[in-house]
């Protein structure tokens, strides 16, 4: 019966398990739970082919339980209810491992009705998922479960897997194996253990004449680096990614999280996130910038990838060196957070109302409005707060030279 080669080399003990040191070093966390021999509830949160299952193996294993393999996409409460009828039989005499793939699957309902399993004591939950579980885990399963998060493995990490993967195809086919071929993989699997595996048995099944050469390797794992869901963590982990390196003013990671949301197809967002970059941390330091940046985004969608590439990186670069300012996002929260607290109570002052109609003198709307354009430098002092709320202050002039010669402007003029 075929075995994949990533079951094959499946790890039997932590010290084999590759990337976790976070975890799984001498002195981890998860690593002291598992070797106490008490294990709790667990959750175990990460992308996949980084050993969460192969972790959950070796726990089943160190405490000597049986091991459940249950995936949510497929599984429901009765395959739950049916291990619980097993326990009460000798196949499992010191107690069961549920481990619950993909949990996020399992709707509310569901998830609740696990409770009552894990609360008895009878089994341990280990539910693995790739999606943040504070979004996807329900309240109830969380309290009563620890979240472990597992981290894509670094290069230098799979390489070792790698190998050993080549050590034992090559042992059984004999072919060679050029240099670069186990690091090249490594390098562009994007942390996932298993696609480095399978891409070595992909290379191992395809070898030619000349055994396993680098340029097959690039044929096998081009474009396996990109780990990428348009709805899921990663998306918004790039996009949040983007946004920062541009606020924190560094253009060369900038440009990386724009080229790995185009390498993705994903334009839009990338366009969208920068729209709201231009005016959330460029704001008015560079109020030009706005501009700048929407005809780049017209212009990206009109040429299409791949030239729409040049005018996204563009304005990239352009929000990543200009002047940084926050004022108008953090005067337009305070203001709203103020209307949200019922702080719209307050009457619009009658002479700022609405005065283009007839009747409107009679109801006292306009009669004492100032026309500041009537007056020097166009200004002239007048209420147009609610009484309610006449001395609120929301904006702060940023310290930026723009924003401070416009202070400086209405200073003068205000005689201030």
């Amino acid at each position: 019966m075929y075995q994949p080669l990533a079951d094959r080399i499946r790890p039997k003990t932590l010290d084999e398990v590759v990337g976790q040191t976070h975890l799984l070093r001498k002195n981890g966390m998860l690593r002291r739970v598992i070797e106490s021999g008490s294990i709790p509830n667990m959750i175990f949160y990460g992308p996949s082919g980084v050993g969460k299952t192969t972790v959950a193996s070796i726990i089943a294993q160190q405490t000597e339980r049986k091991l459940y393999r249950l995936n949510a996409t497929t599984a429901g409460i009765a395959d739950i209810k049916a291990i619980i009828d097993e326990l009460d039989t000798f196949l499992a005499p010191k107690g069961a491992l549920v481990y619950l793939d993909e949990i996020q699957y399992f709707n509310k309902k569901q998830q609740q009705s696990l409770l009552e399993f894990i609360e008895t004591g009878k089994m341990t939950l280990i539910a693995s998922t790739t999606e943040n579980p504070y979004f996807y885990i329900y309240n109830a399963i969380l309290s009563r479960c620890t979240v472990f998060e597992f981290k894509p493995v670094e290069a230098a990490e799979i390489e070792k897997a790698v190998e050993r993967a080549l050590g034992l195809t090559v042992g059984e086919s004999g072919a060679p194996v050029e240099d670069g071929v186990a690091a090249y993989i490594a390098r562009s699997c994007g942390g996932d253990v298993r696609k480095a595996l399978s891409a070595v048995e992909l290379l191992a099944l395809g070898a030619g004449k000349d055994g396993l050469t680098l340029a097959d390797a690039e044929q096998v794992a081009q474009r396996s680096n990109m780990r990428y869901d348009r709805d899921g963590d990663s998306h918004y982990d790039i996009l949040s990614a983007l946004q920062k390196s541009i606020r924190g003013s560094d253009p060369d990671a900038a440009l990386h999280y724009l080229a790995r949301l185009l390498e993705a197809g994903d334009m839009i967002s990338a366009a969208r996130r920068m729209l709201v970059i231009a005016a959330e941390d460029v704001g008015l330091a560079y109020p030009q910038c706005m501009a700048i940046v929407k005809a780049c985004v017209d212009s990206a969608f009109q040429l299409g990838l791949p030239e729409a590439r040049i005018p996204l990186a563009e304005a990239v670069l352009l929000m990543a060196t200009a002047p940084k300012s926050n004022s108008a996002a953090m005067a337009i929260d305070a203001a709203m957070a103020d209307v949200r607290a019922g702080q719209d109570i307050g009457d619009i002052p009658a002479h700022i109302k609405d005065a283009h109609y007839g009747g409107a003198s009679k109801m006292g709307r306009g009669l004492t409005y100032r026309y500041p354009h009537d007056f020097p430098n166009h200004w002239t002092e007048q209420q147009y707060l609610p009484d309610a709320i006449k001395n609120a202050h929301y904006y702060d002039y940023g310290p930026n030279k723009t924003e401070q010669a416009a202070k400086a402007y209405w200073d003068k003029v205000k005689g201030k």
